[in-house]
């Protein structure tokens, strides 16, 4: 089943290799979070990015150094690479959106999630400012703003950085990104969110490409539709990766896609990973 003519850009959304968590379509695999590794080797695969909720934060194998260790050993015995974060926790308890002594033990998790992060060499870290974490008014994307700044010394210190998920529309994404420093702050472009927003991938490149640094690929149904098979709903995948590639976009393309309803879940990678290749070129 291996694809070696696969990119090495080309990852998954750690979860994707095995079953679902209690029915939902993303969450941490705590009983197979170890099974994937040889899986994604054999499919070819050597990027996945991991995925981090709020329950259980600190049971998670990244917050502690036995875990990263085994994660790290892992990462050696099977060719794998951990690139990226995506912290499910940011959108289930905000920082942003907290006041008092929630808010500081909110930024406390942050600041060890970004400890960790370093600890195992994973460079990307997306707070996604969707659903529960979507930003509701001014001054609470000031307090995003004012906090971000005061982690920057560190994501400098360390070639760290923060990209954002979001489902502000294309000027305003723009404009919010603008505030912050172009070394260490970013966007996550999500083909599938673009879509189910009804963004037209043109108007966000022309914005933002600049700062597009990492990429989720999936696919959506229009007016916030659930995701589907890559083909199946609106997003502008081919259109998008062709136009990221020509402006010189080198960043990864992670499969955040639909899970496999005859649950073969490897089976369903491997395919959605040879289309992204295909539209690579």
């Amino acid at each position: 089943m291996t694809n070696s003519n696969l990119s090495p850009r080309i990852g998954f959304m750690q979860g994707r290799l095995c079953d679902l968590v209690d029915g939902r379509i993303q969450a941490f695999p705590w009983d197979d979070w170890q099974k994937e590794f040889p899986v994604a080797r054999s499919l070819g695969v050597r990027l996945m990015e991991w995925t981090l909720d709020h329950d259980r934060l600190y049971e998670n194998p990244i917050m502690n150094e036995e875990g990263r260790t085994a994660i790290l050993s892992l990462c050696r015995e099977h060719g794998l690479f951990i690139p990226s974060l995506t912290g499910d926790l940011f959108m289930q308890a905000p920082f942003y959106k907290a006041k008092g002594s929630e808010r500081e033990q909110l930024v406390s998790d942050m600041q060890n999630v970004l400890e960790a992060c370093r600890r195992i060499q994973c460079k990307f870290i997306c707070i996604p400012l969707v659903d529960d974490g979507r930003l509701e008014d001014r001054a609470m994307e000031d307090g995003l703003v004012a906090e971000m700044k005061n982690v920057r010394p560190f994501l400098v210190e360390h070639g760290l950085g923060i990209v954002f998920e979001s489902d502000y529309q294309p000027g305003e994404l723009n404009r919010f990104i603008r505030r912050l420093d172009e070394a260490c702050f970013g966007v996550n472009l999500d083909t599938g969110n673009s879509a189910a927003f009804g963004f037209k991938c043109r108007e966000e490149l022309a914005l933002y490409t600049d700062r597009i640094l990492n990429v989720h690929i999936k696919d959506r149904l229009p007016d916030f539709g659930t995701t589907v098979p890559l083909g199946a709903g609106v997003a502008e995948i081919g259109e998008t990766i062709r136009g990221l590639e020509e402006a010189g976009y080198t960043g990864n393309y992670i499969l955040q896609t639909a899970r496999a309803e005859d649950g073969d879940h490897a089976g369903a990678v491997a395919r959605y990973g040879a289309m992204v290749q295909d539209w690579l070129g």
